[in-house]
């Protein structure tokens, strides 16, 4: 799978591409690609983004040095899904983390301060996805987290002790995990549930199903 990330900081990515899962698939089910907008951007003096029209503070990214990038790194982009993180958009969970682990490519655009010109998520970006809503000071943050969770699905990338891999969607179907516990089986006067110290695996399986829903319907 391919993602590219556009982002006027791609140096803020660097410890990320050492740390599992990315470190794990990187180079091999991972091709990660940071592209700097000012290395393409039509303006003077490395310029990306403008003060907004109507008055205000913070800076916007700019409509045409994004379109800019785009084009000089894929000419035509074609199917490609562009995605664009604002707190707008769509709230990420794992059904959509699922979705877009589907995808052969994947193009991430992250932006600053006050955010996107509205005509890049209107006309450039297919989609918009949201980490939650809340405001940051940039999208480098949403986008590792996406960028994390996707990379989670990719083959090879997550694999527990006993060595099968990491199976959360096929358990958890898309809701909240269950709680997790390891030892001591007690400390404090707090134990672990009993049915977790049993051996009875179809025990274990309903009864981390039944945490699940719990904790997704909660």
């Amino acid at each position: 799978m391919q993602i590219d990330v556009f982002t006027p900081l791609p140096h803020a990515f660097a410890w990320m591409t050492e740390q599992r899962p990315i470190a794990t698939v990187l180079g091999a089910e991972l091709d990660l690609r940071l592209w700097n907008y000012r290395d393409f951007t039509p303006l003077g003096g490395g310029q990306v983004d403008d003060e907004p029209y109507g008055g205000g503070a913070g800076m916007v990214l700019r409509v045409d040095v994004v379109h800019a990038a785009l084009a000089a790194v894929y000419g035509d982009p074609g199917a490609r899904r562009i995605v664009a993180l604002t707190p707008q958009g769509r709230q990420l969970d794992q059904e959509l983390v699922e979705e877009l682990a589907g995808e052969d490519e994947l193009t991430l655009l992250s932006a600053r301060f006050e955010g996107f010109d509205e005509r890049i998520v209107e006309h450039i970006a297919t989609d918009s996805i949201s980490i939650g809503p809340y405001v940051l000071s940039g999208g480098e943050l949403p986008a590792m987290v996406l960028v994390d969770a996707v990379a989670r699905r990719l083959p090879g990338a997550i694999r527990e002790e006993s060595g099968a891999v990491e199976t959360f969607s096929a358990e958890l179907e898309g809701g909240v995990e269950f709680p997790q516990y390891t030892r001591p089986p007690e400390f404090n006067g707090w134990s672990v549930p009993d049915v977790l110290l049993s051996g009875d695996h179809a025990r274990i399986a309903t009864w981390r199903k039944e945490q699940s829903r719990e904790r997704t319907l909660s």
